[in-house]
């Protein structure tokens, strides 16, 4: 049976993860109760299996240990919310930004830049103060969480990606691939119109 990557602080990571979760599900309460409308649709969370990891691990190159995969790699516990809005996914990134009790240790946007094959998401690496101790030793702990948010178009189309990514022995990879960079720019141009009429409704009442 091969090592627990992640050691004695395994124990930690599911009270760490459902303390964010808590936090932005709490925030999504919150708009609902004041307009009436959530904030997403709907969030998981998942704790990176040892296989994963190990694997992350040696691709990196970085040796398979508890500090690899707690402090240099960061996505350890990772969660992904889908909204139905584009305006939605960035009053989530300026709740995190104002936010007292997480740090935004990375963020990039592949909504306004997405990637060249059609990708678009909002990827932020956040750091949590636990009350756990970390693999440095620090008490209280620091953890991270490696945080994606999308709208419903988007994680479905990354829902396809990834299986063209990961499936072997793929018929006609070239054409799916130019299928879906052109699925990708239609998205692109539903998401941006749904967002219009839902303003327009917004400014009419």
């Amino acid at each position: 049976m091969e090592e627990n990557i992640y050691g004695k602080y395994e124990e930690y990571l599911p009270y760490i993860m459902e303390g964010i979760v808590k936090t932005f599900n709490s925030y999504n309460d919150e708009c609902y109760k004041k307009t009436g409308d959530k904030i997403y649709e709907h969030l998981t969370s998942r704790i990176k299996s040892h296989e994963s990891m190990r694997e992350k691990c040696v691709r990196k190159g970085l040796p398979v240990n508890e500090k690899s995969a707690l402090y240099d790699l960061k996505d350890a516990i990772g969660i992904r919310i889908v909204c139905a809005f584009i305006d939605d996914i960035y009053k989530i990134v300026d709740y995190i930004e104002q936010s007292k009790d997480i740090n935004i240790v990375e963020k990039k946007d592949y909504i306004k830049h997405a990637k060249p094959n059609g990708y678009r998401s909002y990827h932020m690496i956040l750091e949590i103060v636990s009350e756990f101790e970390d693999v440095l030793g620090n008490f209280p702990g620091h953890y991270f969480v490696e945080l994606q948010i999308r709208t419903i178009a988007m994680d479905s189309w990354a829902s396809l990606e990834h299986q063209l990514k990961y499936k072997k022995n793929i018929k006609n990879q070239d054409l799916i691939v130019a299928e879906l960079k052109r699925c990708a720019d239609e998205m692109t141009s539903c998401d941006v119109s749904m967002q219009t009429i839902r303003d327009l409704i917004r400014d009419g009442d």
